[in-house]
Formats: structure tokens, sequence, C-alpha cells
């Protein structure tokens, strides 16, 4: 699974799970682009890959906007010298019961976390094609696949990206391009660091292995599916949940 000779551009990595993936690959030989709304944070995750004599690109982008992931697409190209990975991890949260959710709430989860994947997708499909090699892989969620309530538009946008995954798939596959999605279940970060005790104890009943998954846990499964170990997978969802779904 070494991606020596591999540039990857891996959105929301300033913190959590983007982080630990932007890290994972670049330990295992990859120059990353590390792409964040947050500058500081990005320059951040870039300045440690660099630590492992990696190149490391930081850029503050908004991936709800098309032009901005046209010009990163264009940046990452010119200064790192290709696109051979994308992981569409950048994601928000606007939890609330249906009947209370706005629409700004619904319109800003679907721009980021669906509308995102595919402005970062598009943008970065011609140079992946030019080169006929190419991995993407999409970060879900386990609600995206079971639903849950309180997050109607989180869940649609999951489910909207697994919809996505399996249709760049079959739209590329003849390029020599997969397409991949992750479905991470309930993993440590600050967001669930900000749960109460009751509420952890009752999502840890659910999960058969007893435990939450680290972001590391979720940063194997996109190195696999970044690597040439996977090559002959494509269109799939790789349930990361401890057993949770299956």
């Amino acid at each position: 699974m070494q991606l020596s000779g591999r540039i990857a551009l891996i959105t929301g990595a300033g913190q959590g799970i983007g982080k630990a993936i932007a890290l994972n690959l670049a330990s295992y030989g990859a120059d990353v682009a590390v792409v964040d709304v947050n500058l500081e944070n990005a320059e951040q995750t870039a300045k440690e890959a660099r630590t492992m004599g990696r190149k490391a690109l930081a850029l503050k982008v908004d991936v709800s906007n098309l032009k901005e992931t046209e010009e990163m697409a264009e940046k990452v190209f010119k200064e790192l010298e290709g696109i051979h990975i994308l992981v569409n991890n950048a994601g928000i949260t606007k939890d609330g019961l249906i009947l209370r959710m706005t629409e700004d709430d619904w319109d800003r989860v679907i721009d980021v976390n669906l509308k995102g994947a595919f402005n970062c997708t598009k943008s970065i499909l011609k140079y992946m094609s030019k080169m006929r090699w190419g991995r993407i892989v999409n970060i879900a969620s386990v609600v995206g696949v079971m639903g849950n309530a309180g997050q109607a538009n989180y869940a649609a946008s999951k489910a909207g990206l697994i919809g996505l995954t399996k249709s760049i798939a079959r739209e590329f596959a003849g390029r020599n391009i997969t397409c991949n999605a992750v479905a991470p279940g309930f993993i440590e970060t600050a967001m669930t660091n900000a749960l109460t005790d009751k509420i952890k104890e009752d999502l840890l009943k659910q999960i058969p292995l007893g435990r939450f998954g680290g972001p590391n846990d979720v940063a194997m499964g996109v190195l696999f599916l970044a690597s040439n170990a996977s090559s002959y997978i494509t269109g799939q969802v790789l349930n990361i949940n401890g057993g949770m779904v299956m």
C-alpha cells in the first residue's frame, strides 16, 4: 500500500478524521494537498506532513464554491505536479428534528457535504483522466446507511454521497479511476467528546465491538482504497463502524 510518487488532495484536513487521513497517506509516501476552510489548521497539518519528508501544500477553500475548487485543483496540479488521489472528507452538521430544521440548516449541510464533493470531484477528474489513474474516496457515514433522528440533512447528504460514489465509479472505470466510499460509525473526535456520558453509554450498546473507533481506523481504510491494493474495487462502501451496521 505504498504511495510513493502519488499526490493526494484531502478536504477538511485541518483536524479530526481529515487530518488523520492526510498524515497517514503522507506516512505511506504521498505528497499531500491539505484543504480546509481554516488555513491555520491546514498549515499545521501540512507542517506535520513535511516533517515526514513529504511535500505538502495548505489551501483555504470553501468546497461548496465551484470556482474555488477549480482554482484549487489547478494550483495543486501545477505546484505538486499531479493529482492522483482525492479524499472528499469536508463536512458539517446542523442537527435538529425536521419540524424545527430551517431551510438554511438543510441547504448549508447539503451544499458542503454533497455539493462540495461534487465540486471537488468535477474539478479534479480532468487531471486524473489525463493520467489515466485515479483514486477517489468519499467519506460518507453510518447514518447515510441507516438514518438518524435529528439528522435528516446530514443523513441525506451522506446517502447522496454514496449514490454519487457509485455513479462516478461507473462513469470513470474505463479510465482506470476508482471511486469508493468509507462510512465511519462513531469515531472519537471533538464531536463525540462533547456527548454526555449517558449518550455515549447508549451508543456503545449499539456497537458489537463495544468501543468507539479512532480517526486512524478510518485513515487506514482510506489508505487501502487509495492504493494499488484496491485496484479491482470500485463503487463500494467500506463500513468502519465496529459492527454497528452489518
